[in-house]
């Protein structure tokens, strides 16, 4: 009877020590900050951030460096960091010039503006092409150059269709080059990074191509800046982030669900979409990424977003 009472015991001990393993959140090494999208900061809303239990902010507001020194402050003195500047689009593949350079003065006044922030990246577009027969997500079999970085096919078989595309894939991935390895000069000086975003601009649709416009920059301070939904459409986002590691800067954490047969969907807010957040979580750590989420395009009360952040960086 006591041998039988000690198995018992000892079976319960062990089943209770399996359960307790299975409901304990994964451990990370990477600590991954919170925040949300603002505009110009102000006390009222730095107190709202605060409130919800956010970390900090990313700002469209590219104002004078003295400027954005006061809203540095206001922010700091509140226990929050404002961690980026969102530039967004630029047009460096335009055919006007003018429209060239003012789209350089303006990425290069971001940068100078994230220094007066304190915050250590800015968020840039590069370019987008459109206009002409483009191949639709599940078709895509993009395969290029490694040198040149130019496309070489994008689908199997007959390519002839997307001549034009390809084109202008093409000259979109030299003129952003181009302007991207100018603005390092920028970059060096006001010590932030340049972080590139793919947001259905139809440059970079498989994220090894994406990989090699960073790697040709050849600069520590060129990387990307990874929207989680952005790229569900054309493959999974924990894909993406394997193949960028590195060099990845930062997140935008949004969702998309994608229909029953992978092909259309809509935008969700997030896990509630096909994003699998568990294993993104996992691709993080597998090459020790830490930094900062930014929620965008979620419209749930700030409280609500923090905890969904949190239980993404749970896993």
């Amino acid at each position: 009877m006591e041998r039988r009472a000690f198995l018992a015991q000892t079976a319960g001990l062990a089943a209770a020590a399996m359960a307790s393993r299975a409901v304990a959140a994964p451990k990370y090494k990477g600590v991954l900050k919170k925040a949300i999208i603002v505009g110009k900061i102000t006390p009222a809303g730095m107190k709202n951030v605060k409130d919800a239990g956010l970390d900090g902010v990313e700002t469209t507001a590219i104002l004078p460096p003295e400027q954005c020194a006061e809203g540095r402050k206001i922010a700091e003195d509140m226990g929050l960091k404002v961690h980026s500047v969102l530039r967004a689009w630029a047009e460096f593949n335009s055919t006007d010039p003018k429209q060239v350079k003012g789209s350089w003065d303006v990425s290069a006044n971001a940068l100078r503006a994230a220094a007066g922030y304190g915050a250590d990246a800015i968020l840039i577009v590069p370019c987008r092409t459109g206009g002409m027969k483009i191949p639709n997500p599940w078709e895509l079999k993009i395969e290029f150059d490694p040198k040149t970085g130019h496309l070489t096919k994008v689908v199997d078989g007959d390519n002839a269709p997307y001549k034009a595309y390809m084109a202008a894939q093409d000259r979109a991935w030299d003129t952003s080059l181009e302007q991207v390895n100018k603005l390092v000069e920028v970059a060096k000086e006001t010590k932030v990074v340049i972080a590139l975003e793919n947001v259905w601009n139809n440059l970079w649709l498989d994220p090894r191509h994406w990989a090699a416009f960073i790697d040709a920059c050849n600069s520590p301070w060129v990387k990307a800046y990874f929207d989680t939904g952005n790229m569900v459409k054309y493959s999974p986002s924990t894909l993406w982030v394997r193949t960028l590691g590195k060099r990845l800067a930062k997140l935008h954490i949004k969702d998309y669900k994608l229909s029953p047969d992978g092909r259309g969907g809509g935008w969700a807010d997030p896990l509630d979409g096909s994003v699998d957040w568990p294993d993104l979580r996992k691709a993080l750590d597998e090459f020790g990424w830490e930094g900062w989420m930014t929620t965008e395009g979620c419209g749930l009360p700030l409280p609500e977003q923090r905890r969904r952040l949190e239980v993404i960086a749970a896993g």
